[in-house]
Parts: structure tokens; sequence; C-alpha cells
């Protein structure tokens, strides 16, 4: 079940076509996501989800009907460009935003409250957001866009400004909402990111969807099927696989490692079954491409839209 679906959604800007014709289906329980270079609709599609903006043509379901405007209460959203009040104490803010949310003013500062020792910052309950680091600051927003519980939660660079223990502190919690039963849109720039934590994914560029699925089922679909072999000792693979071909056959005979495509019809594991009796093999993995290249060059791809 998708708990979010676009179909055909469409957003013009004056002379600027910011959306053309977006679909995309983010599955109940899932991290998605929402991927594609600056400029290429993302934002746009984020702000019509959360109903601050409207789009032009096309519909949005949640939960398999329209979109509706209470839904606003199901959906935590944490925007890129971070938003506090400079001059209002942390803990007085936090409890105003989580009021908005539909919380008692009894159940939001028991949920900060604990929320705040659970990321290190409830000595600065009283501080003013002015007086906290971009990081700290980062945190209180990460809190306020969870706190209310719901179940589709969209993260925009959450971990942008923050160190890499704070980022890794982020991710565990990610991956916690997620085990908790919240459904997740993540959108990023940071591929490695997407590899670690994402299962679907959708692609815009150019204002269009131009790669969307299961991200195992991507990054297979790019490789080059190809596998890279490691033996004890630098020997020519060739001569006991003959069917096979393997990658630069006069350098495989003075290295341990080689790299070996697979045709149709081949399998890696009956490669490693000719191989056994005659060589030692130490390590043995599958050449899958990055996500960072992926993206690289689906984008590069991405042909010029009609005006």
């Amino acid at each position: 079940m998708n708990v979010l679906e676009t179909e055909n959604v469409t957003k013009r800007y004056a002379h600027h076509l910011a959306l053309d014709g977006v679909s995309v289906a983010v599955p109940k329980g899932h991290i998605f996501g929402l991927l594609g270079p600056n400029g290429a609709g993302k934002t746009t599609l984020i702000r019509i989800i959360n109903q601050i903006t409207a789009p032009d043509s096309g519909t949005v379901r949640f939960d398999g009907r329209p979109l509706a405007p209470d839904d606003v209460y199901q959906i935590g959203y944490l925007p890129e460009e971070r938003g506090l009040y400079k001059k209002m104490k942390v803990g007085e803010q936090a409890i105003y935003l989580a009021r908005l949310k539909g919380l008692s003013r009894h159940d939001a500062v028991s949920e900060l409250k604990r929320w705040f020792d659970r990321f290190d910052i409830g000595g600065w309950w009283n501080k003013k957001v002015e007086e906290l680091s971009k990081g700290m600051a980062q945190k209180v927003q990460f809190i306020v866009t969870i706190l209310h519980r719901p179940p589709l939660l969209i993260f925009d660079e959450p971990f942008s400004g923050f160190d890499p223990i704070n980022v890794q502190l982020l991710k565990e919690e990610i991956l916690a909402l997620k085990a908790a039963g919240s459904t997740i849109i993540f959108s990023t720039h940071n591929m490695s990111s997407v590899e670690e934590l994402c299962d679907d994914l959708s692609l815009i560029n150019r204002s269009r969807v131009v790669l969307s699925g299961r991200l195992d089922e991507i990054r297979r679909q790019y490789g080059d099927n190809a596998v890279e072999i490691t033996c004890r000792d630098a020997v020519d693979l060739a001569p006991f696989v003959p069917e096979y071909t393997v990658a630069d056959p006069d350098e495989t005979s003075r290295r341990p490692t080689s790299i070996i495509r697979l045709q149709p019809g081949q399998t890696a594991g009956k490669l490693l079954q000719q191989l056994l009796p005659h060589v030692e093999i130490t390590a043995f993995r599958e050449l899958i491409p990055s996500m960072n290249d992926i993206f690289i060059k689906v984008v590069r791809s991405t042909p010029t839209p009609d005006a």
C-alpha cells in the first residue's frame, strides 16, 4: 500500500515549468528518496504535498484518498531552509510549534523534555535560539518535526550542518522511526546516505521523473554485469574459464584481482564452481555502480524538454 501518490502533477510559475506530469508512489513504511539536481522540481513537489502551494493539474492522494486540508497534521516536514524565531527561548518555541501540531501543553512539555535529553540539549531549554549553534538548532527542528508522531515524515537535507557524530545520531533516529512504522520521504544530494537509508527512490530532472523504482533494482539495472575476484596469488584466470570474458587479461597475470564480465546466461555461481578447483579465492563481489555514478549518468543523459 502507498501512503502518498501523485499522478501527473504539473506546476508552472510564470514562464517556468516546475513540474511536468510528475507521478510518484511512496510505499507505506519505506524510506523513499526524492532526488534531483538543484532546480529540478523537488522542492515544488514537497510544497504541494504540504499544501503550501497547489498543483495546476494532477492529483495527490494520501492513504488512498484525495489529499485534504487536515492531512497537514499527519505530515511532519523538516525543510532545507530552517526557520526558528531567534529571540524566543528554545523550550518556549518548541512548545509553541508542538501545539500547532495538535499536542496539549502537558504532552508537549513531557515529550520535548524526553527528546531534549535524548539529543543531549536539555541544558539549552531556557536559552534563546540565537545562542544555539547551527547543529543544535537543527536538532530542535528535527525534534519538533517528529514530535506529534505523524505517519508521513519529509526530511529535506536533514544532515546539513551536522558533524559526523550527529549525522550518525540522526540516521539512527530515522531508521528507528521507520522501524516504528513511519513512512519517510528523504531528499538529499548525498548519494551515500541514499544508499544507506533508502528503500525506493524517484529522480526528478528538468521537471520530470527520469528514474524510479527500488534502490537495489536500480543499481543492478545500471551495473556492468561484472564480478571482481581476488585470489591469494596473482594468476591469469582466463584458461580456467575460457567461455567468460576476463578484463585486461595481461594485467590479471601480474596481480591477484581480476574483473570478469558475465554474458547473458552466465552466472556468478557457475563461474565460481569452475574456478574453485584451480585457484584459492580470498574475495568475491559483484560490481554494482554507486548511486552517485547513476545520478550523474541519468542527469547528464536527460534530454532538454520542449518549451
